[in-house]
């Protein structure tokens, strides 16, 4: 902005130059050090673009690998059901196999005791009833004996009882009873039988143990 003072002594105006003068301030750009920034910018985001990538690709791994992994745990939770559903086909196909087996075996013992029972009718018409009531009592003892081969063909066999150390694993004690023949803590009596089949206990034997002579017998004692 040009000004016009007041004219000196010669008479000539003076001009006054307003401008300003050219800014030196440290906080001016300078072309050249932009240039060099915008020049780097193309480099870090072709840098940033590739990591993104890289990243994307990744988690698509991640996620088919998820996948992956997933149909196989079905696949796996299938073939378990399929093994147990079989298994337990086959459990109840044994079991009605088992109870076959034992029931044909039963039916035969159950013929002779049908035979038994008509020989025991025939008794009382009989002419000799003592011919008969033989005739009848080696049927009946057939029928046991025939039982007891059923029985051990399943594995049954009876506990021994009487005359043996009381075992609670094989035997039940009703009472103790003192005895002068029997060895205090054995079993004097056997009440009823027991049976184990292999090394299960399929009924405990009831028994009475010997006790002290000195001590009294009650169904209350134990042994």
């Amino acid at each position: 902005m040009l000004t016009v003072s007041e004219a000196p002594d010669d008479g000539r105006p003076t001009t006054n130059d307003a401008s300003p003068a050219a800014d030196d301030s440290p906080n001016s750009a300078d072309p050249a050090d932009e240039e060099g920034t915008a020049s780097d910018l193309p480099d870090d985001v072709e840098a940033l673009t590739d990591e993104v990538e890289a990243l994307r690709e990744e988690v698509d791994g991640l996620k088919a690998e998820r996948e992956e992994l997933n149909e196989r745990l079905l696949r796996k939770a299938a073939e378990l059901e399929n093994v147990r559903r079989r298994m337990d086909r086959e459990k109840k196909r044994r079991h009605v196999a088992g109870k076959e087996t034992v029931l044909e075996s039963m039916l035969e013992v159950l013929d002779d005791f049908e035979r038994s029972l008509d020989a025991a009718q025939d008794l009382d018409v009989s002419e000799d009833p003592e011919s008969a009531y033989e005739t009848l009592k080696g049927g009946v003892e057939m029928v046991y004996r025939k039982f007891q081969d059923q029985l051990q063909s399943l594995g049954v066999e009876p506990i021994e009882a009487e005359g043996q150390p009381f075992d609670e694993q094989l035997h039940e004690a009703m009472m103790r009873q003192p005895s002068d023949d029997v060895e205090p803590g054995n079993v004097l009596q056997e009440v009823q039988k027991g049976y184990t089949m292999g090394d299960r206990v399929l009924r405990h034997s009831r028994v009475v143990v010997a006790a002290e002579p000195s001590e009294s017998g009650s169904a209350a004692d134990s042994a």
